[in-house]
């Protein structure tokens, strides 16, 4: 067989880091994980050729030569996914997709033509896939309620990825998260037994990369690193030594829950493996919106004193932020900027609450008839929306709450405080002799465009600019490469604010922010 992997091109969206990319002369954040893992589970006799279209695109000549498509996708590649399935049937090609976005919702793909769903875990599905090729099925649907055994995984195909053209590469440890947070789809993906990988499995793994010449920033990509610590310690204390004879040729970003913060041999572990940064899932400051939501994890210690314990461990924090809880009092948009303020995190991803389908919070607003189909995130792929359900108050007030707090965060001197700021909290992590890692010509080129655009050709920003950047070189100097990078990444916000902005009034019919609530309510979020 001849395949043609396919990984589907996302639109502009909160992680796309768009200008920065173009800034750095990028073409995307991390590669896909999945669908190189895939391409290890298929033949050795098969002809393979890959490409992510968000990176190089495929040519009529690799259309001509292959047998069948396989696509892997998220919800936020809705629109190109089914536009490669609808091409892949039109030119008489068989195609096989799987991934998040057909594993919860399959009727798309296979209204669009495609012949073959492998849904949830590869590792169980793929082999059935395969069989029926084999006896000549010439379609089919393959599910497994049973978990792969992730120790038994094979090494993704690093070596089909243009590694150059990525800010960061990417691995994975382990698969579910042991909390049930309402609103969340992992545990329906994966299940809230955390599965882990072997470390001499994942230490094989960041061998491979090292020996393909790779350098710099690496992702670990689980939902939660830390769902099983017992694991997690045994890979940390095998990968301190690995990156120490290594001359620490990596630097690692995760997810965790905030509960990491209770755990100071953890904190400890991850900043000597050479571990620069974590994503958390905070959502809300406000503690009766976290008990509704059933994220008790993040009520049992103060949040503030957990961000400041994450800081002094040596750990720049990223965050999710969500507003739109059942129940939530006025003004959770206010409260969630205080937070941000007083904790300096740098990039609040905040968004409008989803229900994904198949989760606990989908199932019980279907219980209740709330849900509003065909709108909301889930047809967009992206949180800048309003929410797909009726929410327990005004929908106007939400989406007002929202686009202030996105539009003051990210406004340019606020965000560019929050930077400096997060960069003096955090406790220099004597392992590291930077903090993030760029390429010397693609620094280059990013550091020059930065200095021409926040240094001089953005008004408000000259003097904070220049100011911030001498205060860092002379007491922070080991975090000059985080700085730059945080304030380049800017540029993608700046421009990520308007098209919130533009999108949330496209669904109310005017802008919240210059219009009073009391003049106009939407049409389309009535109860049906």
């Amino acid at each position: 067989m001849k395949a043609l992997l396919l990984y589907p091109c996302f639109p502009k969206t909160f992680w796309s880091y768009d200008a920065f990319m173009e800034m750095a002369g990028l073409k995307a954040f991390i590669p896909p994980l999945g669908i190189i893992t895939v391409a290890s589970l298929l033949p050795a006799d098969w002809e393979i050729r890959f490409y992510d279209r968000n990176v190089n695109q495929e040519t009529d000549a690799d259309w001509q030569w292959c047998d069948i498509v396989i696509l892997s996708a998220m919800l936020a590649q809705k629109q190109d996914f089914l536009a490669q399935i609808q091409k892949a049937v039109q030119l008489g090609k068989k195609v096989a997709v799987g991934g998040p976005y057909p594993t919860s919702v399959p009727e798309p793909a296979l209204n669009a033509g495609a012949h073959y769903l492998i849904l949830d875990e590869g590792e169980m599905t793929v082999p059935q896939f395969l069989e029926a090729i084999a006896q000549g099925q010439p379609q089919g649907i393959f599910r497994s309620v049973e978990k792969p055994d992730v120790s038994k995984s094979p090494m993704p195909r690093f070596d089909l990825l243009k590694r150059d053209d990525y800010l960061m590469m990417a691995i994975q440890f382990s698969r579910g998260c042991p909390f049930e947070c309402e609103f969340c789809d992992i545990i329906n993906l994966y299940g809230r037994k955390p599965r882990t990988k072997e470390p001499l499995q994942t230490l094989a793994e960041l061998q491979s990369l090292y020996e393909l010449g790779w350098r710099g920033s690496i992702f670990i990509v689980d939902d939660n690193f830390i769902g099983n610590k017992r694991n997690v310690k045994r890979l940390l204390q095998e990968l301190i030594p690995w990156m120490q004879e290594r001359h620490y040729p990596f630097t690692f970003i995760t997810e965790a829950s905030v509960n990491l913060a209770d755990d100071t041999e953890l904190l400890d572990l991850m900043a000597k493996a050479g571990f620069y940064a974590v994503f958390l899932g905070i959502e809300t400051p406000d503690q009766d919106s976290l008990q509704a939501t059933q994220k008790f994890q993040n009520t049992r210690n103060p949040l503030i004193e957990a961000c400041r314990t994450i800081n002094q461990a040596g750990l720049l924090i990223y965050a999710g932020f969500i507003i739109g809880f059942d129940g939530e009092r006025t003004d959770a948009g206010g409260r969630i900027e205080a937070f941000v303020e007083q904790t300096n995190i740098p990039q609040p991803m905040l968004g409008v609450l989803q229900a994904i389908p198949n989760t606990a919070l989908w199932q019980r607003l279907t219980r209740e008839q709330r849900l509003l189909e065909g709108f909301g995130g889930t047809e967009v792929g992206d949180q800048n929306s309003l929410m797909n359900f009726v929410p327990t108050r005004p929908v106007v007030e939400i989406a007002k709450e929202y686009l202030e707090a996105i539009w003051r965060m990210y406004e340019p001197k606020n965000y560019l405080r929050r930077c400096f700021q997060q960069c003096l909290n955090i406790t220099p992590n004597p392992q590291l002799q930077q903090t993030m890692y760029f390429p010397p010509g693609k620094g280059l080129r990013l550091v020059a465009q930065l200095f021409w655009r926040q240094g001089w050709q953005r008004q408000e920003t000259r003097v904070q600019f220049w100011q911030q950047l001498w205060a860092i070189l002379r007491t922070k100097p080991q975090f000059l490469n985080m700085y730059l990078g945080l304030c380049a990444a800017g540029e993608h916000f700046w421009e990520y604010r308007v098209l919130a902005r533009e999108r949330i009034t496209e669904q109310l019919g005017f802008d919240p922010l210059t219009t009073s609530p009391s003049i106009k309510r939407p049409l389309s979020i009535a109860h049906k």
